[in-house]
């Protein structure tokens, strides 16, 4: 009799328990089917995206491929690397780096600094990307840019650390050497001179820049040569005994 009073207690029990959760799904279960749904539209959304911005990378790749592959002279080069449709920023700071590029080719100095002006302006999130177009952008308008303007995007581009430090130090110097401060580019050059990661091409065009000032050169210091690591060490025989 336990037994069988027992068992219908269970019975009980687990109608109970299955009515309480019939109840809290018929309640609440919107919210997980919601959230199911959520979650499966969120994924597809993220591989349509996916799948978007690599056909758009593609299309843009193509088409600055195709532009740089334009018949005829520099101009016309320029004239269809303008015309890539652009949409994302760092897109259209490279389609504007090639256009002034192609530009500063035909001897369009001015459409050239205007390009690499708006290049850097569309990389701002990229330093190296937006260096390289500011340093491009004051090479190509040289002597006809305004001096205050020049001077300070060099002291900008010229900082401890910068992408395209010692380059941009190299035309402060000649910037100093146009203005007649002969001896505060020679003091410059000396500086350059001292710091490391300096080229071999740009020590030796410093070096013509100092003897062109009427300055004598200090010997370039001699190179310590590393053991090669393709070659086996020699094998030295011991000396005989006497």
């Amino acid at each position: 009799m336990a037994n069988r009073n027992d068992s219908f207690i269970d019975e009980v029990t687990d109608d109970l328990r299955r009515e309480r959760v019939f109840r809290v799904l018929r309640r609440y279960g919107w919210i997980a089917l919601a959230a199911i749904v959520l979650a499966v539209g969120y994924a597809g959304w993220r591989e349509w995206d996916a799948s978007r911005r690599e056909t758009a990378a593609r299309r843009f790749g193509d088409a600055i491929l195709a532009a740089e592959a334009t018949q005829g002279d520099a101009a016309a080069r320029a004239a269809a690397l303008s015309a890539v449709q652009a949409p994302q920023q760092a897109q259209a700071a490279l389609r504007n780096l090639l256009a002034g590029n192609a530009m500063a080719e035909a001897g369009d100095m001015a459409g050239a600094a205007q390009r690499y002006d708006a290049a850097a302006a569309a990389a701002a999130g990229d330093p190296v990307m937006r260096d390289l177009a500011l340093l491009r952008s004051v090479m190509a308008q040289g002597r006809s840019m305004d001096a205050a303007a020049r001077d300070g995007a060099l002291a900008g581009l010229s900082t401890p650390g910068a992408p395209f430090e010692m380059v941009a130090l190299e035309l402060k110097a000649l910037a100093l050497v146009d203005a007649g401060r002969d001896e505060d580019a020679v003091t410059l050059i000396r500086q350059i001179q001292q710091k490391d990661g300096l080229s071999q091409a740009q020590r030796r065009r410093l070096s013509e820049l100092l003897i062109t000032l009427g300055v004598e050169p200090e010997p370039e210091p001699s190179a310590q040569l590393a053991p090669d690591p393709t070659r086996s060490p020699e094998v030295v025989s011991p000396a005989p005994r006497r």
